[in-house]
């Protein structure tokens, strides 16, 4: 591994093939490893999303939490609001993005680190899959920003309850029914499509250089916030800070992008649809 002569980002070699016997055994072993673009693939995404998982898990015990603040258990009170309990806030949708949405990019990680693990075999310089996971970790983080300040705006005009969930329950309905909608928008199976065939977008657009690849992230990031948006929009309907349904969407968008075709994403659009129309129904019977 060597720093490149004007970017400060790791660029990877052919260490792949390296015996590093000028190292003690131990430290050519360890070396051996990170020189392999699919392992370091793979402890990005298994790293990132257990830390995902765990900051929420904390969270949800109350641990780390701003005092009087309590965004898994209740909105940002109005007089709590302040650095803190901003900053609480989006470190919340920051981890809540990286648990359920690493996960399913994990198959276009994967796809770069296989592309890497062969040039990087045949001796030619290549990048570390961290650039990529980071590219795709900052559009997920802006979209974390742009979250908070909606459930702060919310929280300030009263529009969520203490579970942080939409005080109207027609407005939540409604936002499960446009979710569902949205399943079956051509948009959406574009971008699905981006999400679920990498390969064709790295073989046309291959980078050898830690900004080229960080904007391959940043597009795929892209394509996926494209493919997701509303589903994790469903979480202000049900309760941002929900576990049990952050679980539920974020396999059902891992699977998503697992599978071809179109009848998962129908229906998961017939379930979001059915469920939004039995909501907004009981909501009107009761008002």
């Amino acid at each position: 591994m060597y720093w490149g002569p004007k970017l400060h980002w790791p660029i990877m070699t052919d260490i792949t093939d390296r015996r590093l016997v000028h190292l003690p055994p131990a430290a050519g072993r360890l070396g051996h490893v990170l020189g392999r673009p699919k392992v370091l693939a793979a402890a990005c995404v298994v790293a990132l999303t257990t830390l995902g998982w765990l900051y929420l898990g904390l969270a949800a015990t109350g641990e780390g939490a701003p005092h009087g603040i309590g965004v898994l258990c209740g909105p940002l009170p109005r007089a709590a609001i302040g650095i803190s309990g901003l900053a609480f806030a989006l470190c919340m949708w920051i981890a809540m993005a990286f648990a359920m949405m690493l996960p399913s990019a994990g198959p276009m990680i994967f796809t770069y680190a296989e592309i890497a693990d062969t040039a990087a075999c045949k001796g030619e310089a290549i990048v570390s899959p961290f650039v990529l996971a980071a590219g795709y970790a900052l559009v997920w983080i802006v979209f974390s920003l742009v979250a908070t300040i909606l459930q702060t705006g919310l929280t300030q005009v009263g529009a969520l309850n203490d579970n942080t969930a939409m005080t109207s329950t027609v407005l939540s309905g409604a936002v499960l029914v446009a979710a569902g909608f949205y399943q079956f928008s051509a948009f959406k199976h574009a971008c699905l499509h981006k999400c679920r065939h990498p390969f064709p977008f790295f073989f046309a657009n291959w980078q050898t250089t830690p900004a080229g690849v960080f904007r391959l992230g940043v597009v795929q990031g892209l394509y996926c916030l494209g493919c997701c948006w509303a589903m994790m929009s469903v979480m202000f309907a049900v309760g941002a800070m929900n576990l049990i349904w952050m679980a539920a969407l974020g396999t059902a968008m891992t699977v998503e992008k697992m599978l071809t075709g179109r009848r998962f994403s129908h229906a998961l659009g017939l379930s979001l649809l059915g469920a939004g129309a039995i909501v907004v129904v009981l909501a009107l019977q009761q008002g």
